[in-house]
């Protein structure tokens, strides 16, 4: 069982940055790939980016490619979003998952296991 509790959300304006993060209770959390996805009121929950257990590849929607940065630190248990140059558009909560696979398009995967989310809001 792995249970994720994401953190570090809040109220920014557009171009600032934040930095998300996942802690993760498990007991071997680099046997599991990391996503983050969001879901804006009135939408559907969209892929954000994702990382293998290794941390050796990173993937991207294209929304947020050269703005998020995704990585992991397998000694803490913890995944992170770094997100920068931030648009009213990223208003969402944002969730984090986690799942064994790593697929060639991790935005398919049927994760696991998913945190509670936090918000983040994104001021003009």
């Amino acid at each position: 069982q792995v249970q994720l509790v994401e953190s570090g959300g809040g109220l920014v304006q557009a171009g600032a940055s934040l930095r998300l993060s996942c802690a993760a209770s498990v007991r071997t959390f680099s046997d599991y790939a990391m996503a983050w996805f969001r879901q804006a009121p009135g939408k559907e929950r969209e892929f954000v980016a994702a990382i293998p257990w290794s941390g050796s590849s990173t993937y991207y929607a294209d929304s947020v490619k050269g703005r998020f940065t995704i990585s992991r630190d397998n000694a803490r248990n913890t995944a992170y979003l770094q997100m920068n140059s931030l648009k009213p558009e990223d208003t969402a909560v944002y969730y984090c998952a986690a799942d064994r696979y790593w697929s060639s398009n991790p935005a398919l995967t049927k994760y696991a296991y998913w945190g509670q989310g936090t918000q983040v809001t994104v001021s003009t």
